[in-house]
C-alpha cells in the first residue's frame, strides 16, 4: 500500500485554553516584519502587515511568534542598533500599531514575543549621542566602553578584539573640540556601539524597558546576543589573528562570560510577578551545549537556541550525537530543548541541504534546489518529532530557498560592507515572502518589495501552495496538527533509539515512532504502526515500509 502525506486538519488555539509550561513543546514562529507582509505599499513590511496576516500564523498552527526588532533605529543593523527602546520605527508603524497587533494575537490564541537588544546600542541613542557631545569624562561615556588608544598619539585601538562584522571592534571619535579622542567598543557594526553592563544605569534602564513592554501586553523577550553583555575585566587581548574562527568553539573575553548569569537572574524576578507564564528566549552562541544549560538553569531563562543543531550537517551520526548531548545538557537544569533550522541570520536551509556539508551556515551556492528541499522537508518533520520546543522561520513551511543571486547594488547587510568577518550574505534569507501567485510583490504589498524577489517565487506562495496536498505548507500544517494532538509529542526530555539501518536514525517515544533516512537511497525499515505522516512517498507491506532517500516517516501505535 502507498502512503503519503496524511492531510491533517489544523485546529484552532482557542484563546481560553491555558496550558500549564506551555513553552516547553511550543512551536514558535519567527516573523521578520520588513519582509513579512506590506500594509501600505511602501514596500517594507510593518506591523499592521503582521497583524493582518495573524490568522495564517493561527490556521498553520503556531503557538507564538515571534517579532524581529521593531523598534525605532536608523537602520544600520535592519533594527539591531535601537535608538529607542520603547518607540516604534515610523517605517513599521507606531505604539498603537503595536497594541492592536498584541489584542489580536490574544483573541486568535497566538503569544507574541519581541526582541530585545541589551548588548548595543543605536549610536543615534540619546546616551550615546550626549557621551560624544560631553566629551571625555562625561557619565554617559561610563555607560559605554570608551577607552584611550594606544600608541604614542592614541592612534591605535585599546586592544585586538575585532567586530564580528570584520574589521577592528573599536572606533575612534572626534572630540568636540576637533581633536581625534577616545575608542569606543563596538562588537557588531561602528553604529552599534556596546553598553557597559558594569554600570548601573544600564541594568536599571534595561529592567525599565522590560516592564514597559510587559505591562504592554507581550509574553516574552527573544534577547539578542544574550552571551555578549558581560566582558572580562581589563578587557584583554585575545592574541589570535584568526579570532573569528574561534567563535563559537571558545570562550572569549567578550562573549559567554560567566557574569552575565547575573543579568538575567535579575530579569527573571521581574518577569516572574507577571501571570501568564511569560518567557525569555536566549540568542546564546556558546561553544558547547553544556555552556548553553547555563543560561536556562531554573532562576534564568526559560529557552536557549540550540546553535549547534542548526549548523549540523544532514547526517545520521552527527545528528544523533548532537540531539544526544543537547537532551543530556538540558536534563540537569530541567530546561526544554529548543530546535531550529534556520533564521535570519543564517542561508536558510533548504539551500544548506541543497549543498555539500561543511560550508558553514552562510552559503552563496543555489546548490541542487530539489534535493535541498527533500531533505529540508525531511529535516522538519525530524525536528518536530523531537522532544522540547521547535522554532519555525517565515518562509520556510513554503520551502522557499535562499536567494543567492541578489544583485550586490541591493544587498543591505553590514557585513557584506565591511570586507572582512562574516560573508555579509543574510539578505538571501531576507527577501520579502510570497503570499500570492501573481502582483507585484507577490502578495506582499501593492508597492514592490525592498529587496527584489526572484522570478517564480509566485509559484512557491501560499496561495499555490494552500490546500494542495504533499505541498511543504499542507505538510507543516498537517506536522503542526499531529504534534498538538498526539500525547507523546512535543514537551519531554528523552528518546528511545531503536536499532536502524546504516544512515537511518529511528527513535520511539510513547506511542510515536520517527524514522528518519539520511542517506541517498531507500531503505527498507520494520513498520511501526500506522503510517502518520511522511515527508515523501513511502510504501509498506509484510510488516515493512520502505523509506525513500531523504525522507521521515511518523508512525503511531495509538
Amino acid at each position: 500500500m502507498s502512503q503519503q502525506h496524511s492531510a491533517i486538519a489544523p485546529a484552532g488555539h482557542p484563546a481560553e485554553v491555558k496550558r500549564s509550561d506551555w513553552w516547553r513543546n511550543a512551536v514558535i514562529y519567527q516573523v521578520y516584519p520588513r519582509s513579512f507582509a506590506d500594509s501600505n505599499g511602501d514596500g517594507m513590511g510593518d506591523l499592521e502587515g503582521v497583524r493582518s496576516r495573524l490568522p495564517y500564523l493561527r490556521d498553520l498552527g503556531v503557538d507564538a511568534v515571534w517579532l524581529s526588532p521593531f523598534y525605532a533605529s536608523p537602520q544600520a543593523d535592519a533594527g539591531y542598533d535601537v535608538a529607542d527602546y520603547r518607540e516604534v520605527d515610523p517605517m513599521f508603524g507606531n505604539l498603537l500599531d503595536a497594541d492592536a497587533l498584541l489584542r489580536d494575537a490574544r483573541e486568535l490564541g497566538l503569544r507574541i514575543i519581541v526582541d530585545l537588544v541589551p548588548n548595543h546600542s543605536s549610536d543615534q541613542h540619546e546616551w550615546f549621542k550626549r557621551a560624544l557631545r560631553e566629551g571625555p569624562g562625561s557619565p554617559l561615556r561610563e555607560r559605554y566602553h570608551f577607552r584611550p588608544g594606544k600608541g604614542p598619539r592614541g592612534e591605535l585601538p585599546p586592544n585586538d578584539w575585532e567586530s564580528i562584522f570584520g574589521g577592528p571592534a573599536w572606533t575612534r571619535v572626534t572630540e568636540p573640540d576637533g581633536t581625534p579622542g577616545e575608542w569606543y567598543l563596538h562588537l557588531f557594526a561602528p553604529e552599534q556601539p556596546d553598553f557597559n553592563w558594569e554600570h548601573p544605569a544600564v541594568g536599571d534602564e534595561f529592567r525599565s524597558i522590560l516592564r514597559f513592554w510587559l505591562d504592554m501586553g507581550v509574553d516574552g523577550f527573544r534577547i539578542d546576543v544574550a552571551h555578549g553583555l558581560v566582558k572580562a575585566a581589563g578587557l584583554p587581548d585575545l592574541g589570535s589573528h584568526e579570532q573569528l574562527k574561534l567563535l563559537g568553539n571558545d570562550v572569549m573575553p567578550f562573549f559567554d562570560q560567566n557574569g552575565v548569569h547575573e543579568i538575567y537572574r535579575q530579569w527573571r524576578l521581574i518577569l516572574d510577578e507577571y501571570p501568564g507564564e511569560r518567557i525569555f528566549v536566549a540568542e546564546a552562541w556558546t561553544p558547547t551545549v553544556e555552556r548553553t544549560a547555563n543560561y536556562v538553569r531554573p532562576d534564568e531563562l526559560h529557552q536557549a537556541f540550540n546553535f549547534q543543531y542548526l549548523s549540523t550537517a544532514w547526517d545520521a551520526g552527527e545528528l544523533r550525537e548532537v540531539i544526544d548531548r543537547t537532551l543530556e545538557s538540558m536534563r540537569p537544569v530541567g530546561a526544554p530543548a529548543t530546535w531550529v533550522l534556520s533564521n535570519h541570520d543564517v542561508t536558510r536551509h533548504a539551500t544548506r541541504f541543497a549543498n555539500p556539508p561543511g560550508l558553514g551556515t552562510q552559503i552563496r551556492l543555489a546548490g541542487d534546489r530539489a534535493l535541498g528541499l527533500r531533505r529540508a522537508r525531511a529535516a522538519t518533520l525530524l525536528m518536530l518529532a523531537l522532544p522540547g520546543s521547535a522554532y519555525v522561520y517565515q518562509g520556510e513551511e513554503l520551502g522557499l530557498p535562499d536567494v543567492v543571486d541578489l544583485p550586490d547594488e541591493v544587498r543591505q547587510d553590514p557585513a557584506y560592507f565591511r570586507g572582512a568577518g562574516q560573508d555579509g550574505f543574510r539578505d538571501g534569507c531576507r527577501v520579502p515572502i510570497p503570499w500570492t501567485r501573481e502582483g507585484s510583490s507577490y502578495g506582499f504589498g501593492s508597492g514592490g518589495s525592498w529587496l527584489p524577489q526572484p522570478a517564480g517565487w509566485g509559484e512557491l506562495s501560499v496561495e499555490a501552495q494552500r490546500g494542495v496536498p504533499g505541498s511543504t505548507l499542507e505538510l507543516y500544517r498537517a506536522a503542526l496538527a499531529a504534534r498538538r494532538d498526539h500525547p507523546d509529542l512535543g514537551a519531554g526530555e528523552a528518546v528511545e533509539w531503536l536499532r536502524a539501518p546504516e544512515g537511518v536514525l529511528a527513535f520511539r517515544r510513547g506511542d510515536f515512532v520517527c524514522v528518519a533516512n539520511t542517506t541517498g537511497e531507500s531503505v527498507t525499515t520494520a513498520s511501526y504502526g500506522r503510517v502518520l505522516l511522511t515527508s515523501d512517498e513511502v510504501t509498506q507491506a509484510d510488516g515493512e515500509t520502505k523509506v525513500p532517500a531523504d525522507t521521515t516517516v511518523w508512525f503511531t501505535t495509538a
